[in-house]
């Protein structure tokens, strides 16, 4: 390597004039660890948006929208900056349960013992009451099942239910808060590829137990709906908010597309201990996931602080 070929780094300059891009431009020449992937990874969701042959999923754990990252990602929904959601059961939770009650701030420090007597629940420093969870959910869905049950609709994928609990949105003073009332209505599917596993698909199989046998949430289907969504696709990118079945679904199914074509990846866990979570992007090539000359980034750290920064940025590039 000849020295004439380097690239010299470059100091960050702020100033009361420097906006968020210009700030993450800066970043990116600055060298600095983390701060240069993340430069790098708007770079990429740049080329992904503007590029209009390809599909953009956007993937990410529950527990993001318990935060106020959920009015990011509702965002990114509701200005179709997407095409595809993979998800957790515990977004619709927390999603819905927003739509008609607060989520409250909490510290990591606080009395679990205590909060638990209190009928509060902990999610990192957030405190989510019963009655602004469970009850409220099992309050608002029952009725909405049973009315569609009598409609005839009894056998649905996960994706297919998203999108009718968006439309009974309609109505709802808050409506415009939720990724699940955009996603209705941009036609956005939200594939959730283990819909039991939260509040809301207890919900269903309550709903279940409760004399309605003939009721289904139908994986197959879903997966046909997902089959279908990468096959017609002629490019697919993917910004992956953390790991799990979310990350694990999306690169998946983009295996059988030949892999990405370009990605994004926010996670916080290690790689050493061979978690999917922890697997970088590069690993994925190996496996067709991610294709050999994609452009792809894995950014380590909180996505409730790097996805506020990235979205900015790009939104200042569009």
């Amino acid at each position: 390597m000849e020295k004439k070929d380097l690239k010299p780094i470059n100091d960050i300059k702020l100033n009361k004039g420097t906006t968020q891009d210009d700030m993450v431009r800066q970043m990116r020449d600055s060298g600095g660890f983390v701060a240069k992937k993340l430069g790098i990874g708007v770079d990429i969701l740049q080329d992904m948006v503007s590029d209009s042959d390809m599909r953009v999923i956007l993937s990410f754990p529950a527990a993001i929208i318990s935060t106020g990252c959920r009015g990011i990602i509702k965002d990114l929904v509701k200005n179709k900056l997407v095409d595809a959601v993979i998800t957790t059961c515990g977004t619709l939770d927390h999603d819905l349960a927003r739509v008609w009650r607060d989520y409250y701030h909490g510290a990591f420090e606080m009395d679990d013992k205590k909060l638990h007597q209190e009928n509060i629940n902990r999610e990192g420093n957030i405190l989510i009451p019963n009655e602004s969870y469970g009850e409220i959910l099992e309050q608002k869905m029952q009725p909405l099942l049973l009315k569609w049950y009598n409609d005839g609709d009894r056998d649905m994928a996960p994706h297919e239910l998203v999108w009718k609990f968006g439309e009974a949105l309609e109505n709802e003073e808050n409506r415009e808060e939720s990724i699940t009332y955009w996603a209705w209505k941009n036609q956005i599917p939200v594939f959730i590829p283990g819909p039991t596993d939260g509040a809301w698909g207890w919900q269903m199989w309550y709903f279940y137990q409760q004399g309605h046998k003939d009721f289904n949430l139908n994986l197959m289907k879903e997966a046909d709906a997902v089959s279908d969504f990468v096959h017609s696709s002629k490019r697919l990118g993917a910004l992956m908010l953390g790991g799990g079945i979310s990350k694990h679904h999306t690169i998946w199914w983009s295996q059988f597309k030949e892999g990405l074509d370009k990605a994004v990846y926010i996670t916080t866990a290690p790689e050493w201990d061979g978690s999917l979570s922890g697997a970088r992007l590069r690993e994925a090539v190996s496996w067709g996931k991610v294709k050999e000359d994609a452009d792809y980034v894995t950014i380590e750290g909180d996505a409730t602080v790097l996805l506020p920064l990235m979205i900015a940025s790009l939104y200042q590039r569009l």
